[in-house]
């Protein structure tokens, strides 16, 4: 009888979002405090030090820098326990035998005993053949819906606050210190236009976070996953790769990273093909500002659309690969153990809210905000420019800007925005804030007193949350306290949009937007996991289903009379 050894990549147990990312974390530290874990397979090690085995301590602490990892290691368990509520070698032991579970129940069959539990009722409707589909893309319509309405005023007092009494406090003090006007507009025109027109948007993804780790901790995305695992299968895939494209909601890069968990590579790399089609984080302010400059009520709607058209265009470009460049191999089969419905922690969801909303505002801090000096220096460069379209950043924008004329959006603002647009997302406001808002463009701040704008912002903050309040008790049927007065109001980049694009050249934007080429960052995890050759093939193919989806929804939309 000849036997065939079986490598320990083709498979590798999935222990869930917030367990892997602290096990990946601590393989990480591993090569940043010189930690060679010798005959020991890293994966394996990570996980007995979080589960903190006795023996593997012992030995790992006699190891060079063996504390400093077990440090981390005590770290990244007590971030789980508080993440998720139990230790970690319980976690993993529940994992293990859900598993093992799951492939009991498809291998064998057992005849029906007892009553169906409350879980068995709901699984019946959110994982049915037909309905489960159509249930997911209800359940994030509800949550696009209630991010835009809820997160709406608190994004109105954000705007209002950066571009009055921030702006208006900085300009104070720039004139009490006697700085020079390029310094005054640098600060102001650049870096609160820059920065803030992005900042401007943390509210709503604080919201989107939350509903997310709600879902999430709810129980309900595994049942998401077991749903899509039917739909993706079409592509050559399997519902372990809808996982991280899940991920790939709040930040295509970890989702890229979240791959190692699938065990074909061919299946690792179309994963990572598909990933940024989904709607980063980084794109939702790009929604928000043009949704609520032309759609207004109707703005979560749109943002809904353009989260469907992701993973729709990710399942079709799935199987245009399938079919050529990346044809499946061998078959995996697919198990998952449904966990049962839970309360969510409010502990845990808080802290997943806030986690990954830092990480933005991190961003905003250090990428967003080195860009947006750069901007300011390139539109005002040669030195006394009076129209920025002579800058050297107007030059260039120019120069390109004849590319995107068939899609609707042929200025040279928006094409100078999109190509900023690669280093970060959110950068394509932030360039947008920053020719339209910046140089003089914004309203005059009235002159108050300090005391004047910290009341103000007080009233302001109080008013949102009472709007935003009756906006989340209105979802209970049959009340409505949402009348004409709690709507949203006008960003000062929303009024400056409005006489720059239509509707139709909007939504065309936001589709480019959604589908062209990924982030660099994106494109460094895409590079670092399969090589240079997968992230160029992801940057080219996207931006050119991009132009052609763009182009296709323009120049239809016109010959429908839609223009």
């Amino acid at each position: 009888m000849t036997i065939t050894s079986i490598s320990s990549e083709l498979f590798r147990l999935d222990y869930g979002g917030k367990l892997e990312r602290a096990i990946a974390s601590l393989i990480a530290g591993f090569a940043e405090n010189h930690f060679d874990a010798g005959r020991y397979p890293k994966r394996w090690l990570a996980i007995k030090l979080l589960e903190a085995d006795p023996d593997i301590l012992e030995r790992v602490k006699a190891m060079p820098n063996g504390e400093q990892v077990i440090s981390l290691a005590q770290k990244g368990a007590e971030h789980v326990r508080d993440m998720l509520g139990d230790e970690v070698d319980l976690l993993t032991a529940n994992s293990r035998y859900g598993f093992i579970n799951g492939v009991v129940r498809q291998a064998l069959q057992r005849p029906l005993t007892g009553k169906l539990t409350l879980t068995d009722r709901v699984d019946n409707i959110v994982t049915h053949k037909w309905l489960g589909l159509p249930v997911f893309f209800a359940v994030m319509y509800v949550v696009f819906r209630l991010v835009i309405d809820v997160s709406a005023p608190f994004l109105d007092w954000t705007d209002a606050v950066i571009n009055g009494p921030i702006a208006h406090w900085l300009s104070f003090l720039l004139n009490l210190v006697l700085a020079p006007a390029w310094i005054h507009s640098l600060i102001v025109d650049g870096i609160v236009a820059g920065v803030g027109g992005v900042l401007v948007f943390v509210p709503g993804l604080l919201i989107l976070y939350f509903f997310l780790a709600l879902l999430e901790d709810s129980g309900y995305m595994s049942r998401a996953a077991f749903v899509m695992d039917r739909f993706m299968r079409i592509v050559g895939l399997h519902g372990k790769s809808f996982i991280p494209m899940i991920l790939g909601f709040g930040c295509a890069v970890p989702a890229v990273y979240a791959t190692r968990t699938i065990a074909s590579r061919r299946d690792r790399v179309l994963t990572a093909l598909l990933i940024p089609l989904m709607s980063c984080s980084a794109r939702l302010p790009v929604y928000v500002v043009f949704g609520l400059a032309f759609f207004g009520a109707r703005a979560g709607t749109v943002i809904w659309i353009m989260y469907a058209l992701g993973i729709l265009v990710a399942m079709l470009a799935g199987m245009v690969f399938t079919r050529t460049i990346l044809k499946p191999d061998v078959t995996s089969a697919f198990v998952l153990e449904l966990p049962p419905y839970r309360q969510p922690a409010l502990k845990s969801v808080l802290i997943h809210m806030w986690e990954n909303t830092r990480e933005f505002v991190r961003k905003a801090g250090t990428t967003i905000l080195a860009m947006s000096i750069v901007m300011w220096f390139l539109l005002n460069l040669p030195w006394g420019v009076k129209d920025q379209q002579d800058s050297y950043f107007g030059k260039f924008s120019s120069a390109i800007a004849p590319v995107f004329a068939p899609l609707g959006f042929g200025n040279w603002e928006t094409g100078g925005a999109l190509v900023s647009g690669f280093m970060a997302k959110e950068i394509v406001v932030s360039s947008m804030s920053q020719i339209y808002i910046g140089n003089g463009n914004a309203q005059p701040v009235p002159s108050t007193t300090l005391g004047e704008d910290l009341m103000g912002i007080g009233r302001g903050f109080i008013n949102a949350t009472i709007r935003s309040g009756k906006v989340l008790v209105s979802i209970i049927p049959g009340v409505n306290l949402v009348d004409k007065q709690t709507g949203s109001e006008d960003t000062l980049l929303s009024q400056a949009l409005r006489e720059h694009f239509t509707p139709l050249s909007a939504v065309a934007l936001l589709v480019f937007v959604l589908l062209y080429v990924p982030c660099v960052a994106t494109l460094g995890a895409i590079k670092s996991e399969f090589g240079r050759s997968w992230a160029v093939t992801s940057a080219v193919y996207q931006t050119v289903v991009a132009w052609i989806v763009a182009f296709m929804i323009y120049q239809g939309g016109k010959l429908l009379g839609f223009g």
